[in-house]
């Protein structure tokens, strides 16, 4: 295999990550500013906030459709063409109703690309190098966050929120353009006709007899027409890998990660951190970490597998969410050191988060699918997300005020729970096997506990 092919098909696809994760560790600092600016209430926060992710939702639903009928390189380019307007829309913005507009529209290209850059990358990357490729995704998503918070500590001491939002057209732009030189995905190609296109994106990084050998396999598994019916995901051979995929997407939201990246520098104030300028850059700091954490995780991911680096992190950030609670419960007792707890405590959620659910969550939605099914299950995966990343985003400011500091940790730490019971008895290992034997197999449509 041509690595160093693979590795800038990834990379560059990776870049629809980056832009992600730009876009949503942004709001975190521009929020400190933005609700001073235009006397934002609750629940006007958590709608500015909270809107990123209603256009994630339509953007999911028409991902789908748009990589299987237009391809998966034209739907990502759509993605960068959305990034790129609804940045410049928030920079202009005279009112936060055009605001909540612009983060639409950053929420549809985050859908887009979501369903789309893990299914591309997984379907030109081999299986023994597929996890780690297809985490790069997760990686350029978690260096978007560190540097939308590093870019809000910059501009913190002229609070300039507007700037803070347009510094993201220039690595839209950047996608866009990297996106032409790359080639389309040899299964969708096949899938409809390409043949001869297909054979020389294969060759060019496979080699005559690597991409024979991987024609063979291609061609078994198009031997069923791609389905473009939603209803086919709820047909026993599809239904597993659907409870899987939506099923962790979900619990990945609701342990509470949106809430750190979205409202950090609000939880650091809640702790006692009183500047705006040092809240945002110990979040920055907790960035590092996660882009860090996720290296190690796209190491690890095909060498020792999936299911036990989900233990290991999902019970890290189980205790780390049950400690904060404590803390905020312990307040009084703690004083001004409540703030360096919530540090650690949050750096140790986030580490862990990063070495598991965060690149895992993404590789398992593009391995449980069958072909077939492949588009519209991520689409599925990423509507359940989103619709879960809404929920807990929209809630959690009138959470904390309503049931307070500790309880609101301590119900994100009860979900951490209930995904380390869903990944013993549901998750399937699913380290260095081929896309179409794991959607065929009994590990999927019934369940692998391994």
């Amino acid at each position: 295999m041509n690595r160093p092919f693979l590795s800038k098909i990834s990379l560059i696809a990776g870049l629809g990550g980056l832009l992600y994760g730009y876009d949503m560790g942004i709001i975190a600092a521009a929020m400190v500013f933005l609700r001073t600016s235009f006397h934002l209430s609750t629940e006007a926060q958590s709608w500015v906030v909270s809107s990123v992710l209603v256009g994630a939702m339509a953007g999911a639903l028409t991902g789908g459709a748009l990589a299987d009928g237009l391809g998966r390189r034209p739907t990502l380019m759509a993605g960068g063409v959305f990034f790129i307007a609804g940045s410049m829309l928030a920079m202009l913005a005279p009112n936060v109703a055009t605001i909540i507009v612009a983060r639409a529209l950053l929420g549809i290209a985050v859908g887009l690309n979501s369903v789309t850059a893990p299914i591309y990358v997984s379907e030109l990357a081999p299986p023994q190098s597929r996890g780690m490729l297809v985490g790069l995704y997760q990686f350029t998503l978690t260096c978007g966050i560190a540097l939308a918070d590093l870019a809000g500590y910059w501009l913190a001491p002229a609070e300039n929120w507007r700037l803070m939002f347009g510094l993201g057209a220039i690595p839209a732009l950047l996608f866009l353009l990297l996106v032409f030189g790359v080639p389309e995905s040899p299964r969708w190609l096949l899938a409809h006709g390409h043949d001869s296109e297909a054979v020389a994106i294969l060759e060019s990084y496979a080699g005559t007899s690597g991409a024979r050998a991987i024609l063979e396999d291609l061609r078994a598994g198009l031997r069923t027409v791609v389905e473009r019916r939603w209803s086919a995901l709820f047909a026993p051979a599809a239904r597993r890998g659907l409870v899987i995929a939506v099923g962790f997407t979900v619990l990945q939201q609701v342990t509470g990660i949106n809430t750190i990246i979205y409202y950090g520098p609000r939880i650091f104030a809640l702790a006692g951190v009183a500047s705006s300028q040092s809240a945002i850059f110990a979040t920055f700091v907790i960035a590092v970490m996660n882009v860090l954490a996720t290296v190690v995780a796209l190491v690890l991911v095909d060498r020792i597998g999936r299911k036990p680096l989900l233990y290991w992190g999902v019970g890290g950030m189980t205790a780390s969410l049950f400690l904060l609670s404590f803390a905020f419960h312990a307040k009084d007792a703690l004083g001004a050191s409540l703030g360096l707890v919530a540090a650690g405590c949050l750096s140790l959620y986030i580490v862990c988060f990063a070495c598991s659910m965060g690149p895992i969550a993404w590789i398992l939605v593009a391995e449980v699918f069958p072909l077939r099914l492949r588009s519209r299950g991520a689409a599925a995966a990423t509507l359940g997300s989103g619709l879960s990343n809404f929920l807990v985003s929209l809630t959690f400011l009138s959470l904390i005020e309503t049931a307070g500091n500790s309880l609101t940790f301590a119900v994100y730490g009860a979900f951490c729970v209930l995904t380390l019971l869903f990944v013993h008895y549901i998750v399937p290992e699913t380290k260095g096997r081929e896309l179409e034997s794991i959607s065929s197999s009994p590990a999927v449509t019934r369940h692998n506990v391994s």
